[in-house]
């Protein structure tokens, strides 16, 4: 501050014929201290411009300060009552931009509010979830703290624990703090804090050899001198924090190294940093100490110029800087105040303030206005808060080769950056704690990778989690998604559930072994079925044909042929025409068959129930009346058919919901009523049949025939009330599978039943394959085997 009111006095462009004076407090970092230091400084009549050496100023214009928020807080609530402007070099809280309560409070250090954005940007940067903080017990700390509160909750960080420094220090107070920080799983730890604050805490880590703690520090305490020796390294190295920027100040150095201690002998600080530097004593007669009696008296010889050290260092020149800012900030104000020109000046009428004799108010409009270029070539100006511009340095604690600290440059943040660009870092350049190059983790919860979903506690923070794996169906392509996507309709979640993939489509083939057997099945089916036909068309004339009705047994075994193929038509990749034929080829040609068996067992019941041999009855069951016979019941069938392929026919259809994971390539029945009616009509004639040879099953005959029939219907019957249950349970191509088998068996138990006894006869045992054995236990008076024969 010295030093820039030296300069701007000799500065023939800045208030030329007027010289700037000034007068120094000591807040001694203490809101009650920096009271009294204000209350004196307004009672008196020093003020900071006049026009012979102060002489005559009535009133304190402005003031430069104060450091710490607190102080600048109960300072600006005195000032701003006589509306006197303060400018402050290092007061940050956001509360301060409040222009209600603090109508002339300036400030040439950004606000916490950037910085609090700053600190969570670099925070999410590095893709750390899980933090804690400690701050100071002040209004820079608990502002700062708040701020930063708010801030990570809009980004999804989580604060794991706040622990507040105490105002004064209490052992007990500190351990629990450092117990904290050595027991959490926060491995991240904002400060909020002043370097003095902090020293007790870090004291302590250092005591306990506690490392492992990434430290981001506020720009209050990163290039605090305090702590950049060797001995605080071990557990702060690496720490990483915004610090204003940077700035060189021409002539400041040399200036520096004028300061002489024989020049203010009464300046008691000053006398104590001579002595310490250079080992010797100003005045014995204020020694207090043995050790400082026996050191030598200083010669007055003695110079800055040889030591270098934190004094002599102006390579960190920040907070300096925005004092410097700050009294050029007021000088540019008073001479924008001391150019007005009359008659068109800001206040009533369009008159100026006087120089010699103006109001802080006065001074406090023209400081709204003020704007000026720095040495760093930025532009100095207030906005409506009293804030100017925002930017910062990354600052990283680097370990020198000389074993101290050094604070280096990383990158930057500015608020006038582009949205998403304001922090620039070198991430390459940067030293973790414990000289790790490797960026350092905190988090909760391990992030959950693609394929699963978070789980949250409840009760608990949003970054304490659990991954839960996504559902068959659904996925998750993004670390730590919150919920799982259900895949499109014809899609499925591939193994490790991160992305859907076409579900598997499923039908049954004729490739597939299944399909291959199937195949054989019916083509042994007809094959043995056409033997059989072959056999009796050879044996066509022996009696086991012919007293077997050798016209319908022919039609039986023409109409099961169909049958057995009619399995195949459900194999394959299902179509329209596939759909509708397969069900209804199936049903038409298995009514013909069952219709034939009927009309042969109605004519054997016939023949052996007559009393006569001739009677009339038998001209009823002749083989007109027969034909017609299958013809009509076969014929309501074909009309069921019709009707079904009218109105509602099958159709082929992607069965999505059998098999979530699977694409079921189906025919669809369309209507189940005309389903059901076609199934249940071939029941209804198999019943019929059934019930008919069941009462003339003990006919007076070697050969029944109703015997066998009775037998092909029960198993006819008993297959399909089986495959009802076993068709509406399975799913997919078993269901397909369910009615084939069914098909199948029931084509097989008709042939092996009903014709199975006459080809073990007519090839095994031709001896009785004759016209005696046939009828050897009917009653003499009757002969209704050579009717049946007559009838065959």
């Amino acid at each position: 501050m010295r030093f820039a009111i030296k300069e701007i006095n000799e500065n023939i462009n800045l208030l030329p014929n007027f010289t700037l004076g000034y007068k120094i407090y000591d807040s001694c970092d203490a809101p009650l201290t920096a009271l009294q230091a204000t209350i004196v400084m307004l009672s008196t009549n020093q003020g900071i411009l006049s026009a012979a050496l102060c002489k005559g100023a009535k009133h304190v214009q402005a003031i430069v300060g104060d450091s710490g928020s607190t102080q600048s807080i109960t300072v600006s609530r005195v000032a701003s009552t006589f509306k006197i402007p303060m400018v402050s070099y290092f007061s940050t809280c956001a509360c301060l931009s409040d222009k209600w309560e603090f109508p002339s409070f300036f400030r040439t250090i950004p606000n916490d509010v950037f910085q609090v954005k700053a600190i969570v940007q670099l925070i999410k940067y590095f893709s750390w979830s899980w933090i804690a903080a400690i701050s100071e017990y002040g209004d820079y700390g608990i502002y700062g703290i708040n701020l930063l509160t708010e801030e990570i909750k809009i980004q999804g960080i989580c604060l794991a624990y706040h622990e507040v420094i105490p105002k004064f220090y209490n052992k007990e107070r500190i351990l629990e703090i450092v117990n904290m920080l050595r027991q959490s799983s926060a491995r991240v730890v904002v400060a909020f804090s002043g370097e003095g604050e902090l020293l007790p805490v870090f004291e302590e880590l250092v005591y306990q050899n506690i490392t492992g703690i990434q430290w981001i520090a506020s720009e209050a305490w990163i290039t605090a001198s305090l702590f950049s020796t060797q001995k605080y390294y071990t557990s702060l190295g690496g720490t990483t924090g915004f610090a204003i920027r940077r700035a060189e100040i021409p002539g400041f150095k040399d200036y520096l190294l004028t300061v002489h201690a024989f020049l203010y002998p009464d300046n008691n600080i000053l006398t104590e940093f001579w002595e310490t530097m250079f080992g010797c004593v100003l005045n014995f007669s204020n020694a207090t100490s043995t050790e400082k009696k026996m050191l030598p008296r200083c010669s007055g010889q003695e110079s800055l110029k040889e030591k270098e050290n934190v004094y002599t260092d102006d390579t960190q020149l920040r907070i300096s800087f925005n004092v410097y800012k700050a009294v050029y900030a007021i000088v540019h104000s008073l001479n924008m105040l001391l150019l007005c020109e009359r008659g068109n000046g800001p206040f009533v009428n369009g008159t100026c303030a006087n120089i010699s004799d103006f109001e802080p108010w006065q001074l406090h409009y023209y400081l709204q206005k003020v704007s000026f270029t720095s040495t760093l070539g930025e532009e100095v100006k207030f906005d409506n808060y009293g804030d100017s511009s925002t930017s910062y340095d990354i600052i990283n604690w680097q370990k020198s080769k000389e074993g101290s600290v050094q604070f280096v440059t990383v990158g930057y943040f500015t608020a006038a950056g582009t949205k998403g660009q304001e922090l620039m870092i070198n991430e390459n350049a940067v030293i973790w704690n414990g000289d790790q190059r490797q960026v350092p983790k905190s988090v909760c919860s391990e992030s959950c990778h693609p394929g699963t979903q978070k789980g949250m506690h409840s009760g608990k923070h949003i970054c304490c989690f659990n991954c839960l794996p996504c559902v068959d169906g659904e996925i998750s392509n993004e670390t730590d998604s919150l919920e799982c996507i259900k895949c499109p309709n014809d899609y499925w979640s591939n193994e490790e559930k991160y992305y859907c993939i076409p579900k598997t489509t499923e039908y049954l083939s004729f490739e597939e072994l299944m399909g291959i057997l199937i195949i054989l099945l019916s083509l042994f089916g007809a094959g043995l079925t056409a033997a059989v036909t072959t056999i009796f068309f050879l044996f066509q004339n022996t009696p086991v044909v012919k007293a077997n009705n050798s016209e319908m047994s022919f039609y039986i075994l023409f109409s099961l042929i169909p049958c057995f193929l009619s399995s195949v038509l459900f194999l394959g990749h299902p179509t329209p025409w596939s759909c509708m034929s397969r069900h209804t080829i199936f049903a038409i040609s298995f009514s013909v068959c069952i219709s034939c068996i009927l009309s042969k067992t109605v004519v054997v019941i016939t023949v052996f129930r007559t009393a006569q041999p001739r009677s009339k009855l038998m001209k009823h069951v002749g083989p007109h009346q027969q034909r017609m016979m299958i013809a009509l019941s076969s014929s309501v069938q074909v009309i069921f058919c019709i009707m079904w392929l009218v109105i509602n026919p099958p159709y082929f259809s992607k069965n999505t919901s059998s098999q979530v994971a699977k694409i079921i390539l189906e025919c669809n029945v369309g209507s189940v009523v005309a389903f059901w009616t076609v199934w249940g009509y071939i029941f209804l004639l198999a019943t019929v049949c059934f019930i008919l040879a069941f009462f003339a099953r003990k006919l007076p005959n070697n050969f029944n025939e109703a015997k066998y029939i009775t037998f092909s219907m029960l198993v006819f019957c008993t297959v399909w009330l089986t495959f009802i249950p076993a068709y509406v349970s399975s799913s997919g191509k078993y269901t397909v599978a369910v009615e084939i088998f069914s098909i199948l068996s029931s084509c097989f138990g008709l042939l092996t039943c009903i014709f199975g006894p006459k080809c073990f006869i007519i090839l095994l045992r031709p001896d009785k394959n004759i016209k005696y054995y046939l009828g050897s236990k009917l009653p003499t008076k009757c002969t209704p085997q050579s009717e049946l024969m007559k009838l065959g």
